[in-house]
């Protein structure tokens, strides 16, 4: 496996892939990662001929509260899964590297960005849009493959490489969960054992509300009522929001086709986010 550092090394690389006739994949990561990282490496090596990793903390998602300096970094850890899963690329670049001189265009994604995380992570979705065009600049054409965990993140990804004429499609792959159904992730790894075992409640909401559905509810409001109830009657769970939106994150009155479910909450340092498909087919 290849490794570069900076941009030039990125394109350098994937542009001698591509004389060799060779489809490009795509994984953008934050590195620390998990079996969920490793099933999107494994389907981007197993449909594509070339297959690039990021691994990049990008500091414009992070709001002054929130955990940039603290999130959870092991780049020796990262190197070995990729390797492990098949890629053909590993693309480290610093901070440094990405932003030479302090940012001043920005990428908004309007409608699909609007509500759920925005509500308490205003200027997220702004730093994720604006880092991941970058990284599809960098890339060039190619299969970008991204997790439903981040449900919102990955509306907003797909919506914005059609509006700005990426060359990239952009691939949606299901959550990997635990056992226990908690939804793999980096933030996983501030939970202590109580607190680990309460994160599980996200999960057993979702199944909750998808169970209501299923007997022939068809009020979005009762659903939410359901997510909530679940949710609030873990001690060591702080609710953040619960909804049930469109299969493509509109506000609906009534239940009529596929929706997705969306709930968030604090658990002890963590902040988790779970979503699933549920409703009529």
């Amino acid at each position: 496996m290849e490794s570069a550092h900076t941009i030039r090394e990125a394109r350098g690389a994937l542009d001698a892939a591509r004389c060799g006739g060779s489809v490009i994949g795509f994984v953008p990561t934050m590195g620390f990662l998990h079996a969920g990282h490793r099933s999107l490496i494994e389907r981007s090596v197993a449909q594509t001929d070339f297959t690039v990793v990021s691994v990049f903390v990008n500091p414009l998602q992070f709001a002054p509260t929130e955990d940039f300096s603290s999130y959870p970094r092991d780049l020796v850890a990262d190197v070995s899964v990729i390797r492990d899963a098949g890629a053909d690329l590993v693309f480290v670049p610093s901070v440094a590297e990405m932003y030479p001189e302090p940012i001043t265009s920005v990428v908004r994604v309007q409608d699909v960005s609007s509500g759920l995380e925005s509500i308490s992570r205003p200027t997220h979705f702004e730093g994720v849009s604006t880092v991941v065009a970058k990284l599809f600049n960098i890339i060039g054409p190619c299969r970008a493959f991204f997790g439903e965990k981040d449900y919102q993140q990955l509306a907003i990804i797909t919506r914005m490489a059609a509006d700005l004429s990426f060359p990239v499609t952009v691939v949606g792959c299901p959550t990997v969960r635990e056992p226990d159904g908690l939804a793999m992730s980096s933030r996983n790894a501030y939970l202590s054992g109580p607190e680990r075992e309460a994160a599980t409640v996200l999960n057993r909401a979702l199944v909750a509300g998808r169970s209501v559905i299923a007997d022939g509810e068809r009020s979005p409001t009762a659903v939410e009522a359901t997510l909530a109830e679940v949710i609030d009657a873990e001690p060591l769970a702080t609710r953040d929001y619960v909804a049930v939106r469109s299969a493509d994150l509109a506000v609906i009155d009534e239940i009529a086709g596929p929706v997705r479910l969306l709930v968030a909450a604090e658990v002890g340092p963590a902040r988790l986010i779970d979503n699933c498909a549920a409703g009529i087919d």
